[in-house]
């Protein structure tokens, strides 16, 4: 039988960095439909969830071909958000939940597929990462990631990590914004109290790290496209999409 996998877009209205960031517009549009569309695209995924706090982030979607669930808003990230989805009964038969935040418009398809194979190769959680560029490696807002020889996460961090803490086999990487988990696995990580890095770094990943789940990484060869986290990097958004020609207002 084929594995059945949903994707789910958690969103929430509040944002320390970019306040109502899901409805903040790039190329007319809220930020929260470029992703929707994009994973639409995804041809191994069965079916499209945006997950919100706000009906006003439901109601940005609600013409494109996705589910949408109104969930809680004391949810502490945004895996919390997708767990509860992946709870409701009409969501039980899926196997995998790939989960893509709402501020990656631009996600690299090979990075989505690549997490998911992750997961079909056997690891419980499966992610992406993209080379570090110069610019990234003192941007608190850009997630780094440990990589070792093996492809698994050894460490996620805000500020760069000294590689040679780690070994020689291993490589810093810019994160991107996506997990692929294996549905038994979301159903425990859910159940898990956040350790301190996560609440201080802001960086849920860790809670799996934690708990010694291991988190398999498919790398990219191109740098990520801009994820939105600030206003600068709507701005970077907006330059992005007007050097591709990609100007949308569908």
């Amino acid at each position: 039988m084929a594995v059945q996998i949903v994707c789910v877009i958690p969103a929430r209205l509040g944002s320390s960095r970019l306040p109502h960031k899901p409805l903040q517009r790039l190329a007319g549009e809220p930020l929260v439909r470029h992703v929707a569309r994009r994973a639409l695209d995804l041809d191994d995924v069965d079916r499209v969830v945006v997950a919100a706090d706000d009906q006003r982030i439901l109601d940005a979607v609600a013409d494109l071909s996705v589910d949408t669930e109104l969930t809680e808003q004391g949810h502490r990230c945004g895996t919390e958000r997708v767990a509860e989805v992946a709870t409701r009964a009409k969501y039980s038969r899926y196997d995998t939940v790939l989960s893509i935040q709402s501020d990656e418009p631009f996600f690299p398809m090979e990075a989505a597929h690549g997490a998911l194979e992750r997961v079909r190769l056997g690891d419980p959680i499966g992610t992406a990462a993209a080379p570090l560029s110069a610019s990234d490696l003192t941007d608190v807002n850009r997630v780094k990631v440990v990589v070792n020889g093996e492809g698994r996460a050894l460490r996620f961090a805000r500020v760069t990590p000294a590689s040679g803490a780690w070994g020689c086999d291993v490589q810093v990487m810019h994160h991107i914004g996506m997990y692929a988990f294996r549905r038994d696995v979301l159903m425990h990580w859910m159940r898990w109290d956040p350790p301190e890095g996560e609440i201080s770094e802001g960086l849920e990943q860790l809670r799996a790290l934690h708990h010694d789940v291991m988190i398999g990484v498919a790398t990219v060869a191109d740098a990520a496209p801009v994820a939105v986290d600030t206003e600068h990097d709507l701005q970077l958004a907006e330059a992005y999409l007007e050097s591709q020609g990609e100007r949308v207002g569908r």
